[in-house]
């Protein structure tokens, strides 16, 4: 089964990514901060992270490059965050995303984490 932690600090938009993703067929975690999101993923890695970048605790490009430490193998990271500016993407893209989703998360999260 795949499997995808969502890191955001905002319960609503980790709900919504929920909603989504179960609907299809992926198994989601959940974390609100960086530190409890590497803690999840050294306890059960994942396939996919879905990670904001504006977190309270570490910035998200931070938790992208130690999450990227942590893994041998494949390993697929989305970045969201409410804005995204254009030079701002591939500065993202530099810090090891793999994908930029701008919030809310909609159906369009499903592309962005290789469903489509």
């Amino acid at each position: 089964m795949r499997r995808v932690l969502v890191v955001d600090d905002d319960l609503v938009n980790r709900k919504l990514a929920r909603a989504i993703l179960e609907r299809s067929g992926w198994t989601v975690e959940e974390c609100e901060d960086g530190a409890s999101a590497l803690a999840s993923f050294d306890r059960a890695p994942v396939d996919t992270v879905l990670l904001d970048i504006g977190l309270p605790d570490m910035d998200g490009r931070d938790v992208c490059r130690e999450l990227r430490k942590r893994r041998h193998g494949a390993l697929r990271i989305v970045a969201y965050t409410a804005s995204v500016q254009p030079e701002e993407m591939a500065t993202l893209r530099d810090s090891g995303f793999d994908e930029v989703l701008q919030k809310p998360v909609s159906v369009a999260v499903q592309a962005a984490i290789g469903m489509a």
